[in-house]
């Protein structure tokens, strides 16, 4: 009998950092937590990645996913906000690469599609459709109902990747 996979999508940001875990059997979806890893504005830079750090090394341990998903960043008008999103999702791909966890990302618009059926979509889309797929599903934020829906997203791509790296592993 086939195990279910445990998923934990990231949402990253430098001050909310939303993360949800899912598990996955087959088509069936079970929500399993959700949270946001905050960090304090009031601190250097380096000090608010390491809380990142160790906020999202806290989610691994306590719920021992077996892959994780990611969203990428999307280009903002202000390049050093970017540049430290862009910092904060080093940090959200690196704990779970360290952890041993395959990582995938995914394009905002392609989570959208996934949870809402298109790739342009309001929160409140978002946030209903993750309830309608998992009607047990808690978050304190948008950013962990967002994790949450990068998690569901790619419950719905990981047989086509897997499948895409075992071909291309031959």
């Amino acid at each position: 009998m086939e195990a279910p996979i445990r998923i934990v999508g990231i949402d990253p940001g430098l001050r909310r950092t939303g993360w949800g875990v899912v598990e996955t059997l087959g088509n069936s979806l079970r929500f399993v937590a959700s949270g946001t890893v905050t960090s304090d504005n009031k601190r250097d830079l380096a000090s608010r990645l390491c809380q990142l750090h160790e906020g999202l090394s806290q989610v691994i341990h306590s719920y021992r996913p077996d892959e994780a998903a990611v969203e990428q960043t999307f280009v903002n008008k202000d390049a050093v906000a970017t540049l430290k999103l862009g910092q904060a999702r080093g940090v959200a791909l690196l704990v779970p690469a360290l952890a041993g966890l395959p990582v995938a990302e995914y394009a905002p618009n392609a989570v959208k599609k996934a949870v809402i059926g298109v790739g342009h979509g309001e929160k409140h889309q978002i946030h209903m459709m993750v309830k309608v797929l998992m009607p047990k599903a808690t978050f304190d934020s948008d950013d962990s109902a967002d994790a949450l829906a990068i998690a569901i997203c790619h419950s719905h791509h990981r047989q086509s990747a897997h499948a895409r790296a075992a071909l291309a592993a031959r």
